[in-house]
């Protein structure tokens, strides 16, 4: 998800779905906007080798009845977590103000989010 300065190119958004089992995401496999839905199954996201630039935001929504997120972000990415969920949201640390961020929009009964750096 490596993006020139100055170049305007309409957002992309990718739909990964599956009834049973969950997602495993990385740098390659991510554009602006992922949606990932399954019925029981989390969603995996490495985003470390990922060269987000400053100011830019990736957005990832997850809609499962059961699964949570694991997301692994580099130290200087700031996380914003939205959406419904039974189980909560752990954080190692905020990112750098003004830098990259990445939003999860996580909605589902059972699951939590968890961010490490």
């Amino acid at each position: 998800m490596t993006k020139t300065s100055g170049e305007q190119r309409p957002s992309r958004t990718d739909i990964k779905v599956s009834l049973i089992g969950g997602h495993r995401l990385d740098g390659a496999t991510l554009h602006e906007r992922t949606l990932t839905a399954s019925l029981i199954g989390g969603a995996d996201i490495d985003l470390t080798d990922v060269d987000i630039p400053d100011g830019a935001e990736l957005r990832i929504t997850k809609l499962s009845l059961i699964g949570g997120v694991s997301l692994r972000v580099g130290p200087d990415v700031r996380v914003e977590v939205r959406g419904i969920r039974l189980g909560g949201v752990r954080d190692e640390g905020p990112g750098a103000p003004g830098g990259p961020t990445v939003r999860i929009d996580a909605w589902g009964l059972i699951g939590g989010v968890n961010v490490r750096r």
